[in-house]
């Protein structure tokens, strides 16, 4: 799929060089030949630049819908993945169950796969029906003042469990004063999908051996700030200014076998935004590891 646009991309570019290349060579052709045409001449030297500028804004707009199409192809195909998988899953150990005598401890087995199979469908839900709320565009109403610690500590807690965690593989470093622990005006269960995603990628992309370290820092009485950093794959620097786009996902044989939709940042880019904070990546390189960087406005709003 991807080789295909490709191909159609080189195709649109090659045309439209063709194009700019033929209609400079029949303007010079033209001016040469009948010069002593004056009004004809004024006539092509307006026409020309405008020829040009068509033909030069059609090819831009041709390259932009194959490779929006691109990506919204990949996207169907990884959320179509991310939805059979467990499905299918379910119903072989259901089956399983169903048809043969299966002892308790193998059956409990069972069980947990299959619950965690269900987490992983709930979750493609969850992060598809958010990335569309989000798109929408939804005001600020129904925000009220949350204990950025507290999501954190919950959030640490359901990722060491949901992927088995040994201790220190992940790791939490908190720094504000006791007395007065960070809050943000906002929603809840969107700045804990921020934090989730942030840490499941730094997992995901960390390879086979796991290094996540997460800060809560505090400075001054304005600004809360996130860092999740990995020791894993990295980003190509071209790629930085990329990873935020919905469905985008960074190509490249060692990505490409990470699960996932190309949903995950575009929602911390978009929870942030609305939370009226900004979030960014940093990154040396392929190989490198992550900093992914999210800064919160502070409330003094206690209730």
């Amino acid at each position: 799929m991807r080789s295909g646009a490709l191909r159609k991309s080189i195709v649109f570019i090659v045309l439209g060089i063709l194009g700019v290349g033929g209609a400079i060579a029949l303007n010079i052709g033209w001016v040469i030949f009948s010069w002593r045409e004056a009004g004809l001449l004024i006539a092509g030297l307006i026409l020309f630049p405008l020829i040009i500028t068509g033909v030069v804004l059609n090819t831009i707009f041709l390259v932009r819908e194959i490779r929006r199409n691109e990506q919204h192809e990949n996207f169907i195909n990884a959320v179509t993945h991310e939805l059979k998988t467990p499905i299918a899953s379910v119903k072989l150990h259901l089956q399983t169950l169903q048809q043969r005598p299966v002892d308790e401890p193998k059956r409990q087995e069972f069980y947990q796969v299959m619950v965690d199979d269900c987490d992983r469908l709930l979750s493609t839900v969850e992060q598809v029906l958010r990335a569309g709320r989000l798109r929408n565009g939804q005001t600020k109403g129904g925000f009220r003042p949350i204990d950025l610690g507290r999501v954190m500590d919950e959030c640490l807690a359901l990722a060491q469990t949901r992927y088995r965690l040994t201790p220190g593989e992940l790791t939490y470093n908190a720094t504000f004063p006791a007395e007065r622990p960070p809050r943000v005006l906002g929603d809840e269960d969107d700045l804990k999908a921020v934090v989730l995603n942030l840490i499941d990628n730094a997992i995901k992309y960390s390879g086979n051996s796991v290094t996540v370290a997460v800060e809560l820092t505090q400075s001054g009485t304005r600004a809360a700030t996130i860092r999740v950093s990995d020791r894993g794959l990295g980003i190509p620097v071209a790629e930085l200014s990329q990873i935020f786009k919905r469905f985008y996902r960074i190509p490249g044989a060692m990505t490409s076998r990470i699960k996932g939709a190309g949903l995950g940042l575009f929602i911390v880019r978009a929870v942030v935004a609305r939370h009226g904070g900004t979030v960014f990546a940093e990154s040396d390189g392929e190989g490198l590891g992550t900093t992914f960087t999210v800064q919160l406005p502070l409330t003094t709003v206690t209730s």
